[in-house]
């Protein structure tokens, strides 16, 4: 071809050629034009990366035709399929073979394929047999074409041929010169014209009839010929026959599900849908069956042509998957049930049983496949009665599978082990639904009888809870236990000193509730909320209504550092019940003393120590403070506890489960033994099906359980009833090494005022020296004695107390005036990798420390000296406030509380001040409450209030 010829008119064209061992290939080809507009001998077959100086005569039609035409080109084929380079003609001639061919050649077709129903109506040409692209004008045909295949069988054969029809008319393509170009989907060249076809249709099937009438197909090899290629022609092809039976089925189809049973695993269920007497897996491709069936007595040869309703099939299946079915395996139309709402998967037997009337009324036949195992279809049920005797419950439970009843006790061994089949009296194989394993086994295990169900009265919450998903009667109206509505409002006593909010109300109600069914509780309210002031007011009504037989004496157990706030509150709000401490060395060794007061006090440690006096008491109420105390049922604390005798039993923690759900087993059995059954048993039953296998049935379950014995309110839910914020002063016991060091400085102190060592200005300095002294030694001696290596009372008791607000998500803000107090606390942060925020006056970057506190969700702790935080802060996220010491001037404790109650804050605050029993910090308290007004508006400075004190007052400081 000529050089230059972009300077020439020329156009693009598509030629059609036929290669001599790849069979028909299309290439495109630049062709220059004649002055007159006609095709010249001049050409250039261009590709992908050379087609670009021609652009003006390409469209991005033509750009995307040329890349695919690229693909099938002899040299591009090649290097695809031969690493080696090579000649083609040596590539041709020495290895390319009939199976390179038949590999090659369907890759080739599928992109001839892409470019016939593409090209539309651009330049297509046949090539001449020397290479010229333009030879002569190829056209597609607009229309599709038709196929008919006929069959004639007479006495000695059966001819076969196919007739084509274009447009209504009868096309001759028979001795034309026609051929096949493309054999995956027939394309025919005739007349020169390319023909396709309304269907799926191979091009051999119609090769052999371009120079042929028909095919014969003799007698004795028909029936292997009509089995294998007549029947699979019929169902992809109309077929026209003589002497042949074609039967078209057009039979209304039924859904049929099958219970496909293994001994090793779980059944299946296979969907298959019946058209008359031929069965058809779901899911098949093909739209069209065809069976063959041959009658040697009458000779006769019959085809039953069965369309598929492909449609009204794929509403069945997903009206399946709308009842819980999902598919196991989509190539043999296999299903299993989906999880339920309620967590569980049931087998596909009770499926099926579940649904069973549904599935009937939408016209599913069930069957089975197992020929030694029958299970029963039919409905499953079961009823229970329940009669309240004086102190337990008989359950009369019925169950039915089908058309039998059995007491449910005969499932009694099925339930407990976990055995879902059940023989039925007729050989048939029930099954027992999941489900009941877990809504009924514990009415098995909590039984006190084997032949019958028996339950104490305690698990009226087992009882609620099986309710809700049963067919349940009870004699009388039980579910009122748990509901706060019906509780009866009992007033509060007539010597009690104070209010109870409405949820404490709620609260005192609830412990008459308990009292009135002889049953232990929990009170779980969050921290603040007053669970103290409750139990008061309940043991100050005991007080006040209990008869002269009855026993009076309470025992309350609490941890050492709540000694005094429970004696304190009690001295607050009930003043005339007669209060015992059991407490210290001299503590009485005669439990008749215990007769003499409404309430002892004492310490999960002396209750330990003095287990047998204790234990040969029978008190009134025993109530457990911070309940968590005795989690572990393998302590002594808990060991001791048990041996406890009383009326009645309460227990107090606003963190019942500290660290696990077995935390709740001891508790619970504290308060009322027998509820959750044995130790290993709950292990088994609840703590590693909660923790580890995250069984949220159980977790129901269990909550179901010990609902009706345990009342929790939180923050938010009691919010409007709460002041803006509330003050408690938390009273400390120091401890045994700290309280000596304390007496020996305060000793040294007074002895020296009394021998009249100060005087002057001088004295005013000293004076401060040993109160500030004192005041340290409150908090911990290590303040003033690095080698000090004894505890502290009130540091134990903040660290306690701050472990249970951050547990519960909150934020604390830690004050004190003293830098070296707050660097102990930091100290324990650091070795115990907690998380905290740190203001004092050496901070250099303030902003990044309440930026840190305020914005991230792991720090929860604020530790803040009063003299650099106790003005300019704005610190809202924290609803929790310790003043770890307190100071002479009120209005500086103030500051530091407004921290955090201030404008911005939504949620409660609660302030919390650490007090050190018979310490210096007692008297503190006392000197601002007499000099307050003089304390709000004068003294800002302790040399002021120093200065403001008269000798009695100094005096009753240091003795």
């Amino acid at each position: 071809m000529q050089q230059g010829i972009t300077s020439l008119p020329y156009r693009l064209v598509y030629s059609l050629g036929r290669h001599p061992y790849l069979g028909y290939l299309i290439e495109p080809h630049i062709v220059h034009l004649n002055q007159n507009g006609s095709y010249s001998l001049s050409y250039k077959r261009v590709f992908s990366n050379t087609v670009d100086e021609f652009a003006p005569a390409l469209d991005d039609l033509d750009y995307e035709l040329i890349k695919l035409l690229d693909e099938i080109e002899q040299t591009h084929i090649i290097k695809r399929f031969h690493k080696k380079p090579i000649r083609p003609a040596d590539y041709f001639s020495k290895v390319f073979d009939a199976k390179i061919y038949d590999y090659v050649r369907p890759k080739i077709e599928q992109r001839m394929l892409t470019f016939l129903n593409k090209v539309g109506d651009k330049p297509l040409f046949m090539m001449s047999k020397d290479g010229y692209p333009a030879e002569q004008e190829l056209h597609i045909a607009p229309s599709k074409t038709s196929i008919l295949f006929h069959f004639r069988r007479n006495e000695t054969e059966t001819r076969y041929f196919p007739t084509l029809k274009y447009e209504g008319h009868r096309m001759e393509f028979m001795y034309k010169d026609a051929e096949v170009i493309v054999n995956q989907q027939a394309w025919l060249l005739l007349d020169n014209v390319l023909y396709h076809f309304d269907e799926e249709l191979e091009g051999k099937k119609l090769s052999p009839f371009l120079n042929k009438r028909y095919i014969s197909i003799l007698r004795n090899t028909e029936k292997k010929y009509f089995e294998t290629f007549v029947t699979g022609l019929i169902e992809k092809h109309h077929v026209y026959a003589e002497g042949l039976d074609i039967i078209n089925y057009r039979e209304q189809a039924s859904p049929e599900l099958r219970i496909i049973y293994s001994p090793d695993g779980e059944a299946q269920l296979q969907l298959y849908f019946q058209y008359g007497d031929y069965s058809f897996p779901a899911g098949g491709q093909q739209a069209v069956t065809v069976k063959y069936v041959y009658n040697e007595d009458g000779d006769v040869h019959q085809f039953y042509r069965i369309k598929r309703a492909s449609q009204w099939e794929e509403k069945k299946e997903v009206h399946l998957q709308s009842l819980g079915l999902k598919k196991a395996d989509a190539l043999f139309s296999t299903f299993v049930p989906k999880e339920n709402a309620m967590g569980f998967r049931p087998s596909a037997i009770e499926w099926v049983n579940e649904h069973l009337a549904e599935l009937e009324t939408q016209g599913f036949h069930i069957t089975q496949s197992h020929k030694d195992k029958k299970f029963l279809i039919g409905k499953t049920s079961i009823t229970l009665e329940i009669a309240e005797q004086n102190d337990w419950f008989d359950v009369k439970a019925i169950v039915r599978f089908g058309p039998y009843e059995f007491p449910f006790t005969a499932l009694r061994q099925h339930i407990i082990h976990k055995q879902q089949e059940f023989e039925l009296p007729n050989g048939e194989i029930a099954i027992i639904p999941q489900e009941w394993f877990s809504q009924y086994e514990h009415l098995f295990q909590f039984s006190s009888k084997k032949d019958e169900i028996r339950l104490s009265k305690l698990h009226i919450g087992l009882l609620n809870d099986v309710s809700e998903h049963t067919s349940l009667t009870i004699q009388r109206k039980l579910n009122k236990l748990g509901e706060f509505d019906e509780i009866q409002e009992i007033a509060p006593p007539d010597k009690f000193k104070g209010s109870l909010r409405p949820y404490q109300q709620a609260g005192y109600n609830w412990f008459h509730f308990l009292q009135q069914y002889r049953f232990g509780g929990l009170l779980a309210d969050d921290m603040g909320l007053g669970k103290t002031v409750q139990t008061l007011a309940l043991l100050q009504e005991q007080k006040e209504s209990l008869g002269p037989q009855d026993a009076k004496t309470s025992l309350l157990i609490v941890p050492t550092s709540l000694i005094f706030n429970w004696q304190k509150e009690a001295e607050k709000f009930v003043p005339n019940l007669r209060v015992h401490l059991h407490t210290g060395g001299n503590r009485s060794k005669d439990n008749f003393a215990f007769s003499h007061f409404d309430l002892v006090i004492t310490t999960y440690g002396i209750a330990r120590i003095d287990d047998e006096l204790l234990s040969s008491y029978f008190f009134n109420y025993i109530i457990l403070d911070e309940s968590q105390n005795i989690k572990n049922p393998r302590s002594k604390s808990f060991s001791a506890i048990k041996q406890l005798k009383s009326k009645h039993k309460l227990a107090l923690s606003g963190t019942p489960i500290e660290n696990s759900v077995a935390d709740i087993w001891s508790q619970m059995h504290f308060a009322n033994p027998g509820l959750l059954g044995s130790y290993t048993y709950f292990q088994k039953e609840f703590v590693q099906t909660i923790e580890k296998k995250k069984d949220e049935e159980k977790a129901r379950r269990l909550q179901a359980i010990i609902k009706p014995f345990v009342l929790r309110r939180t923050k938010s839910q009691v919010a409007t009833e709460l002041p803006p914020k509330s003050e408690q002063i938390f009273y400390c016991s120091m401890s045994e090494e700290q309280l000596e060091y304390y007496e020996r400085i305060k000793s040294e102190y007074r002895n020296a005022l009394l021998d009249g060592a100060f005087s002057g200005k001088a004295s005013q300095i000293a004076l401060l020296q040993g109160l500030t002294k004192l005041r340290q030694l409150a908090n911990h001696p290590q303040m003033v004695d690095k080698d000090y290596h004894g505890g502290s009372g009130k540091f134990d008791a903040a660290i306690e107390l701050m472990e249970s607000i951050i547990k519960e998500g909150n934020k604390l803000l830690i004050f004190s005036q003293f830098v070296k107090h707050l660097e102990i606390f930091r100290s324990h942060f650091d070795q115990h990798k907690i998380p905290y925020a740190y203001l004092d006056g050496s901070t250099t970057d303030r902003d990044l420390a309440v930026k840190s506190f305020k914005e991230r969700q792991d720090i929860q702790v604020f530790l803040i000296s009063i003299k650099a935080g106790g003005v300019g802060l704005n610190l809202t996220e924290a609803d929790y406030v310790f003043i770890l010491d307190p100071w002479w001037n009120p209005a500086v404790e103030q500051q530091a509380i407004d921290r955090s109650h201030r404008i911005g804050q939504v949620k409660n605050v609660f302030i919390y001040k650490f007090i050190s029993k018979d310490s210096i910090e007692e008297k503190i308290l006392a000197l601002q409450g007499m000099k307050k007004s003089l304390a709000s508006s004068l003294i800002t400075t302790e040399e002021s209030f120093v200065k403001a004190l008269s000798k009695e007052d100094i005096s009753e400081l240091f003795n």
